[in-house]
């Protein structure tokens, strides 16, 4: 099963401007594929304001979500896969969603094949007869 993810944010940002609130994107910039300014990121993160009239060419699509932006003045082509995405939300206030860590295997519903079993809690009985 795939993600949730991209359809949630997709579902969010039209929310936010059909209410006339500015959406902002808080993104892992750590995460791999992710191209955001550097030079904005803070503790590995960063806020990106995707309001219709602060970007370029938005797509929020299911594998990438991608845009154009000035950042300081600086145009630049803005990825980010939405795995990455840890929020979207209001900036006027606050409202929106954060989304849990998505750890391999949750898209299928299976424990990733290097999750060790957890050990048993109760011995198990034998029917003698």
């Amino acid at each position: 099963m795939t993600s949730n993810r991209p359809y949630l944010i997709r579902a969010l940002y039209e929310w936010l401007v059909d209410n006339d609130l500015t959406p902002h994107l808080l993104v892992d910039a750590e995460k791999r594929d992710v191209i955001v300014p550097r030079q904005f990121v803070e503790e590995g993160r960063i806020v990106l304001n995707v309001t219709p009239t602060a970007v370029r060419g938005l797509v929020l699509g299911n594998d990438y979500i991608t845009f154009n932006a000035r950042f300081g003045g600086t145009p630049m082509d803005v990825v980010v896969p939405p795995e990455a995405v840890l929020g979207v939300y209001a900036r006027e206030n606050g409202r929106g969603m954060l989304f849990p860590d998505e750890t391999p295997g949750d898209d299928d519903g299976t424990p990733p094949d290097d999750d060790p079993k957890p050990p048993r809690d109760r011995p198990s009985l034998k029917v003698v007869k």
